[in-house]
């Protein structure tokens, strides 16, 4: 069984914690967590992979066991996010990599990517959307906020409640697969999420979303232009990126492997081993 090594680095005066598996010398596949998780979503993909590849999973700032500034003491916007993610790589020598983009990781990663692609040997994504088609009516109430605070800021408080968070988990988990899903993972997030000030950043970061989708001329054009190799691992119940959003990589990326799984929004706690196994014979044969 893979170790798995936990690190911090310092990355423009702040804190960035970071799991690390594997031999440096092996291919590096780094690993881009989603809202509200961390670095923690990868735990047992990064003992699956540990014996072929180099694996880092940061937690993003405000996240997991990264540091956590308050909202007026740093810019909490995606763009800062992808900055910060990128000068990790840059401290740490990892020059060529492929990604793993999942919810919030997805925005980061693609702006690394469209930016560098030279970088960039392959990308896998779940739940990692670049395309409108993947919003689902979970969205409106979050495009009402981005448009008016101070009216929607009382129900998009709802979805840092622990009965959110735990739906975020089992929503469109076949029955006889609810029992894979461990409890711990939404504690995990709900408890990070409780501490004093965290809500506030993921306030900032549920308004400052929509210039994400800025973004997505470029990331197609990326796609379009560059052609990476494209891995789609995409919970085919998933009611927050759904999987409109997923066969929309097949626009510009005709070449892409759609896989959709029976499964929601963390298709890694229900599916681990099979989106291991998909991600092992890609890779092999593309890079």
């Amino acid at each position: 069984m893979t170790d798995i090594r936990h690190h911090t680095a310092e990355i423009q005066g702040l804190s960035v914690f970071y799991r690390e598996a594997g031999d440096p010398a092996n291919p590096t596949l780094v690993l881009l967590h989603g809202f509200p998780s961390s670095s923690a979503m990868f735990r047992n993909l990064m003992r699956e992979l540990g014996d072929r590849y180099h694996l880092i999973a940061p937690d993003h700032i405000g996240f997991g066991q990264s540091a956590m500034p308050a909202v007026d003491e740093f810019d909490y916007s995606f763009e800062k996010l992808t900055d910060v993610t990128q000068e990790l790589l840059d401290t740490l020598g990892i020059t060529r990599f492929a990604l793993y983009i999942q919810d919030y990781g997805a925005p980061i990663g693609l702006r690394i990517a469209a930016r560098h692609p030279e970088r960039i040997t392959a990308i896998v994504t779940q739940s990692g959307n670049a395309y409108l088609e993947g919003f689902t009516p979970f969205w409106d109430v979050l495009f009402a906020h981005a448009k008016d605070r101070a009216a929607n800021e009382a129900a998009v408080r709802t979805l840092l409640e622990p009965a959110a968070t735990e739906w975020q988990y089992l929503h469109g988990v076949p029955q006889d697969r609810r029992d894979l899903v461990s409890p711990d993972t939404w504690t995990l997030d709900q408890a990070y999420l409780d501490r004093p000030g965290n809500k506030e950043i993921q306030l900032q970061l549920f308004w400052d979303y929509q210039f994400n989708l800025d973004g997505y001329p470029a990331f197609q054009k990326y796609f379009a232009e560059h052609r990476p190799p494209v891995l789609i691992a995409w919970g085919e119940h998933d009611e927050i990126f759904g999987s409109d959003g997923a066969r929309a990589f097949l626009r510009d990326l005709p070449d892409a492997e759609l896989h959709l799984l029976d499964a929601g929004h963390f298709a890694l706690e229900t599916h681990g081993p099979e989106i291991a196994a998909l991600i092992r014979d890609f890779l092999a044969r593309v890079g």
